[in-house]
């Protein structure tokens, strides 16, 4: 027999078994013999005759390599059954796996989501360009350098603001929380440096930023001190509208219009202007505005046709010069700069400026950030209120049973008693403290037992304060004082140069820089500290910068902000 007619003998013998188990008589066997026909040629012409001539698909491609060709018809019918029916089924097995491949390889590469569960060679969820690139966690590198110059690396995520960064240090480091910290950028290369504003990216500027310029962590009191007493920032002769008003508007419409986008408040004064690429410094008239900076080519005219722009404010940011008027030949001590943002080491792109006084200049830098920044200042400056306002409400310490049950008592008699007037309990207090000094002075005169008597500290016990800075020269004080913000209270205290028993007390009040000595005083044979010429003595300098704090005496203003440093 040929091929086609036993496999069709074979078939129909299969088929005429099923039809005599069928429980109905009234099927025609003639067309149900024809069908069988019709499908079965129709499905050995696909499996056998198509695979002969035509090659297979690989992605899309012929792929030569894989055809099939008919083998010569075998001389043994048992050999021609053996060899005809598996190669039907490995050739639809062929087409099926070469399908479901170009199949898989024209379809969109989707994540498996479960990739531990296959096996990435036989898993095509898992085939090369698939799965997406791993993205960077988020988390960066910041190098933070105190003013002791030692540094500390921390680790932040890329949305970190510059407050948050400081509230993270004070907690690292124990530090009094007082929202005073500020991050500065510094450019030694340069020699300039701002403070952050709380509300930047810390990332964002550590990417404007060169490889030798670092961060620093310290105190900035005059961060927003324009909020309480905007009138020593702006003078009357600087700002505009104050002097077309005879100096009428109030502070708190002063600082309104300035947050106030509708409104055009105007800053102008005499600067002086280093020219581009020169050394030489030039006297112009100039006027910030919210547009820019712009100078008059004509004495002190504002027209339009007059003004030619010196600076962007959108595009820049302000610093302060710290190389000081040497390297720059500025005329004046009080130089700032306007640095844009692309600029990252080239001197020549800097606009320096120069004021004629320290008044002037914090006008200016102040004028500045408002221009820029509008009302995110104030939002700023409102932060730390509102979170003490939340936190007062447990700020109230829990007493516990035994410190409720405690009462002030006298021993003065056989029997002690209870004190239930509060005035009496005070000044039982204060009798007590008064006892304890005439004890200490008394053991002074005779000899202190041990070193760690409070005679015997008293002496060094300052050193331990924040505010103490030991032996720093009168410059060293000045620097310090102007980093940490030129404001009404701001102090330290020092080792004085000229004599070793005495100290010097360096405070700020109107933008000037003070010192005062305190001279050692002897009464009774105990020594002591006066600052007045012995009409107020202290028996240590931590009792003296207690007493200034709450009381003015002969400075200028009571003591309010120690100039601190604090180390990483």
């Amino acid at each position: 027999y040929g091929r086609i007619p036993q496999t069709k003998y074979i078939c129909m013998m299969v088929f005429f078994f099923l039809f005599l188990s069928l429980p109905e008589d009234d099927v025609d066997l003639e067309a149900l013999v024809n069908d069988m026909n019709s499908s079965f040629e129709s499905l050995y012409t696909s499996c056998c005759v198509q695979t002969e001539s035509t090659p297979l698909l690989h992605n899309g491609q012929p792929h030569r390599s894989t055809t099939y060709q008919t083998q010569a018809q075998p001389t043994s019918p048992h050999q021609r059954l053996r060899r005809s029916q598996p190669m039907h089924i490995l050739a639809v097995r062929r087409l099926q796996e070469e399908e479901q491949q170009y199949r898989t390889s024209s379809l969109p590469a989707i994540p498996n989501p479960f990739p531990e569960l296959c096996s990435p060679a036989s898993s095509p969820t898992l085939s090369s360009g698939s799965l997406p690139q791993c993205q960077p966690s988020g988390k960066y590198i910041i190098k933070i350098f105190s003013e002791d110059g030692m540094g500390k690396v921390v680790e932040i995520p890329a949305d970190m603001t510059a407050r948050d960064l400081c509230q993270f240090l004070v907690y690292k480091n124990h530090c009094v929380d007082d929202n005073s910290w500020a991050l500065v950028e510094h450019h030694p290369a340069l020699g300039l440096e701002r403070c952050l504003e709380d509300h930047e990216l810390v990332v964002q500027v550590q990417a404007s930023m060169t490889s030798e310029s670092k961060f620093l962590f310290r105190k900035n009191y005059a961060k927003y001190e324009f909020f309480k007493n905007p009138l020593s920032f702006f003078p009357e002769q600087m700002v505009a509208w104050c002097q077309e008003t005879n100096g009428t508007i109030p502070p708190s419409q002063l600082l309104q219009n300035f947050l106030n986008s509708s409104s055009c408040p105007e800053i102008q004064g005499y600067l002086y202007v280093k020219e581009m690429s020169r050394k030489s410094w030039k006297k112009l008239y100039v006027f910030l505005r919210r547009s820019g900076l712009y100078f008059s080519t004509k004495g002190t005219s504002k027209e339009p046709r007059h003004l030619q722009l010196l600076a962007d404010l959108e595009d820049s940011n302000v610093f302060t010069v710290i190389t000081g008027r040497k390297l720059h030949n500025a005329p004046t001590d009080f130089e700032f700069c306007i640095k844009p943002n692309k600029v990252r080491n080239e001197v020549k792109e800097l606009r320096m400026l120069c004021a004629e006084d320290e008044q002037s200049r914090a006008c200016w830098m102040t004028a500045f950030r408002l221009f820029k920044y509008g009302i995110l200042l104030y939002q700023n400056y409102k932060i730390p209120q509102q979170r003490k306002t939340l936190l007062s409400h447990f700020s109230a310490p829990v007493r516990s049973v035994s410190e409720n049950s405690l009462v002030a008592m006298d021993f003065s008699g056989r029997i002690g008693r209870v004190i239930d007037n509060p005035v009496e309990a005070q000044s039982a207090a204060m009798e007590e403290g008064h006892a304890w000094r005439k004890r200490s002075q008394r053991m002074n005169i005779l000899g202190s037992p041990s070193p760690l008597h409070p005679s015997s500290l008293s002496g060094v016990i300052h050193r331990t304060q924040l505010w103490f800075h030991g032996r720093i020269s009168r410059e060293e004080s000045h620097k310090m004082i102007h980093q940490q913000g030129r404001v009404d209270g701001m102090f330290l205290l020092r080792d004085s140069q000229s004599n070793p028993k005495a100290f010097v007390l360096t405070m700020c009040h109107h933008q000037k820089i003070k010192h005062f000595q305190i001279l050692p005083c002897e009464e009774d044979g105990q020594m002591f500290l006066s600052l007045d010429d012995t009409a107020t003595k202290f028996t240590d300098l931590i009792q003296l910068v207690e007493f200034y704090m709450l009381n003015r005496g002969v400075l200028p203003c009571k003591l309010k902000h120690p100039c601190t440093t604090v180390a990483l």
